[in-house]
């Protein structure tokens, strides 16, 4: 048994937030019906496209685990089909403009109505305030929530990550709202709202740098690489490849940085592993001398010590330096690319990274689910071609039989 079997999501979401959400949800057992436009679907089944006339990786690898019925809700029997869907489904989930479903007859109000204990799941830019008309996409949510004025170098612009904290970040923290919602209604018996703003899913994952904003009313963020020579303004500022955890760190060269973009690896020059890490870079003297041999001596020498390392780790590959380091409880990590992470083995055994195959493109890989559960396994399905669920969504969740259908389709409204 799937740990979220027997739930019913109707997935209204499209691009990367929700999808993401929905697919997770999905990964668990969910039944997600997703609702896509007829003829057109999902915006991302055409967006960036590798291949000529198929599902674009986009879409594929945000939507397994789904099923897809085609509906239009701008006609009178499609709102009728819309409205049956909301009673026989635990979870509504959307991440429309503000007021979308509003617009579209389809209230939280009128939803409560139709089934009082849906939870009616929202993605939405931002929260109550100012902005909250506003259109928001993933670097957007980045700059409004704090991560791209925290990310860069000290010298240089503000910098958004590669990661899509934006994006499928808030749809992570959407999931959790809904399944935290489901354990309430087992007590409560009724739906309500959850709603997951975009800036604030970004300001969460930058919480320890609201915690330096506090701190910097006190004094200099020593861990900082300004300190102690540079200035500090007044807010949390950029800090390059500083560690942020209070003990030093930095990425480093490689052998072989001069060609391979990636030949670098991240140490961390934490004081209990110090010894070690100063003998194997051949500085023993380090440890005797009280210009190094504390934290605080070589706190003002961030800079040079970090040089003194890199002219150790040039002379071997990141996976050396790794297997050197690690024996030592020295704190390190390669810097993978995304096609070293892709080729790896024991990825490819936990099922963090799947090969999936697809009707219409062939195989692809995709990133499995990230969360394991004992006895919850997870088998990663190829995402629906445009409507292929909809006779049997019609059939088996509403009961409708072959007239009906026939009649819908008919009308235009599958």
């Amino acid at each position: 048994m799937k740990a979220l079997e027997g739930v019913r999501i109707l997935d209204m979401t499209h691009v990367q937030s929700g999808p993401t959400c929905t697919q997770l949800l999905a990964w668990f057992g969910a039944d997600v019906v997703k609702v896509e436009r007829p003829g057109k679907g999902d915006a991302t089944r055409g967006q960036l496209q590798d291949i000529p006339d198929v599902d674009s990786l986009y879409f594929t690898m945000l939507n397994h685990n789904k099923r897809s019925i085609t509906l239009n809700t701008k006609k009178d029997s499609g709102k009728a089909i819309f409205t049956e869907l909301i009673k026989s489904c635990d979870v509504l989930a959307e991440n429309f403009a503000p007021g979308a479903l509003d617009r579209m007859g389809f209230s939280w109000e009128r939803i409560q109505e139709i089934n009082p204990r849906i939870i009616y799941a929202s993605v939405k830019g931002f929260g109550p305030g100012p902005y909250e008309d506003c259109k928001v996409y993933e670097n957007v949510a980045q700059c409004t929530g704090g991560g791209a004025s925290t990310t860069g170098f000290p010298d240089g612009p503000p910098v958004v990550a590669g990661a899509q904290i934006g994006d499928s970040g808030t749809g992570l923290h959407l999931a959790l709202g809904i399944v935290t919602a489901l354990f309430q209604r087992e007590k409560s018996g009724r739906g309500q709202r959850v709603e997951c703003a975009m800036q604030d899913g970004v300001l969460n994952l930058c919480r320890v740098k609201l915690r330096d904003q506090q701190r910097l009313a006190h004094g200099p963020l020593k861990e900082y690489p300004q300190y102690p020579n540079g200035t500090f303004g007044v807010a949390t500022p950029r800090a390059g490849n500083a560690s942020g955890g209070g003990q030093p760190g930095w990425i480093v060269k490689c052998k072989g940085w001069e060609s391979d973009p990636d030949a670098y690896i991240y140490i961390i020059a934490q004081a209990a592993a110090f010894d070690g890490l100063a003998r194997v870079i051949g500085h023993e003297d380090w440890l005797e001398d009280p210009e190094w041999n504390t934290p605080a001596a070589r706190l003002p020498k961030i800079d040079q010590m970090f040089a003194e390392i890199e002219r150790w780790t040039q002379t071997k590959t990141k996976f050396d330096v790794m297997d050197t380091l690690n024996p030592l409880n020295v704190p390190c990590g390669p810097v993978l690319s995304i096609k070293e992470l892709s080729e790896e083995p024991s990825l490819r055994a936990t099922g963090t990274v799947v090969e999936v195959e697809h009707p219409t493109r062939g195989s692809y890989l995709s990133v499995g689910n990230p969360i394991k559960l004992s006895d919850s396994p997870v088998e990663v399905k190829r995402s629906p071609l445009l409507g292929e669920h909809t006779d049997d969504i019609l059939q088996e969740v509403l009961g409708m039989d072959e007239a009906a259908i026939a009649a819908a389709k008919a009308d235009g409204a599958v």
